[in-house]
This record gives structure tokens, C-alpha cells and sequence, in this order.
């Protein structure tokens, strides 16, 4: 026998119902199971009132990940997808667009600081690409007033990265 899951509109209605002492220890038995979870409830119950503390936070651990990088490639590679999937986990908590381009951004500036750019192994290049591209396609997708607070970022990052990186066209990535 297996248990049925319910879609969220059947969830949502369920909890209208419920009072709040039951609400409050359904939650605490979810937080129980799982660290993604926990981490989620305290974010909505003690940083996501101040969303941009929590991303300059965010950036600061960040930049001391990227501090850390190891010099061989593949393990500088390695570290660099740890940190997306921070980065992938924080965004998915803030449900931001605008958070995730920050953060990214963030991403690309200390991989242009202290990535070996230089380097020949395909996989760091790839990462670095594939930012650039997310963050051009999230700009895209924002509203144009929104868009224009973000582009002088974004076309910072390109012309810094067109400087110190030989194997990057910044053609492919500009808006």
C-alpha cells in the first residue's frame, strides 16, 4: 500500500482548515525530515523580510568559497558547481529573478578574480559560459524597467571579462 499524494490546491485547501497549533506542528514534523527543509522555514520566518541583506550574505559566502578554490582544474571545477548548487538553493528560497541575477553576477566576478583563467580544461569555461547565458536570458525575461537597473551590471561584467578572458567572444553574450 502507498500513500496518496495530493497536488498543492488540494494541500492548500486542507490548511484553511486546520487551527494554528496544528498548523505550527505539521511544520515543525516537516522541518524534521529534511536540513533543505529547515533551512527554507528559517529563511522565511527570519531573512526573507530583508532580501537584500540575505543576498549580500549570500555573496559573502560566496566570495570566500571562490577564496578557497583549489589551483587543478578539476577540482576547481568541482568546487565551482558546489557553489551553483548554493547559489541554485538560495534562489530557489528567495523566488526571485532579480536575487538570481545578482548572485550570478556575483558568481562571474569572482570567477573573473580568482578562477586560473588561463586554463585549458574545457569544463571551467563552460561553467563560466553557461552563467553569462542564464544571466542573459533572466535580463531578458524581466520587465524593462527592472531590465535597465541590471544591464549596466551585466555589461560591466562582459567588458571585464572580454579583458581578462582570450577565449571568451563577449559577441555571443551581449544583449
Amino acid at each position: 500500500m502507498s500513500v496518496t499524494t495530493y497536488g498543492l490546491q488540494n494541500i492548500k485547501k486542507e490548511l484553511q482548515h486546520i487551527p494554528a497549533a496544528q498548523m505550527a506542528e505539521l511544520l515543525l514534523r516537516l522541518a524534521r525530515y529534511k536540513k533543505e527543509n529547515k533551512e527554507l522555514l528559517a529563511y522565511l520566518m527570519f531573512e526573507a523580510h530583508d532580501e537584500s541583506a540575505f543576498i549580500t550574505q549570500v555573496k559573502g559566502e560566496i566570495g570566500f568559497m571562490f577564496s578557497q578554490l583549489p589551483a587543478q582544474g578539476y577540482f576547481a571545477a568541482k568546487a565551482l558547481r558546489k557553489i551553483l548548487r548554493l547559489i541554485t538553493k538560495y534562489v530557489k528560497f528567495t523566488g526571485s529573478k532579480i536575487a538570481e541575477i545578482e548572485l550570478l553576477i556575483s558568481f562571474c566576478e569572482n570567477y573573473l578574480q580568482y578562477a586560473d583563467r588561463k586554463t585549458s580544461y574545457k569544463p571551467l569555461r563552460v561553467i563560466f559560459a553557461k552563467q553569462l547565458e542564464k544571466i542573459r536570458n533572466n535580463i531578458n525575461k524581466l520587465h524593462e524597467d527592472v531590465r535597465h537597473d541590471h544591464l549596466p551590471d551585466y555589461e560591466q561584467l562582459l567588458s571585464d571579462a572580454d579583458k581578462k578572458l582570450q577565449w571568451l567572444n563577449i559577441i555571443d553574450y551581449q544583449l
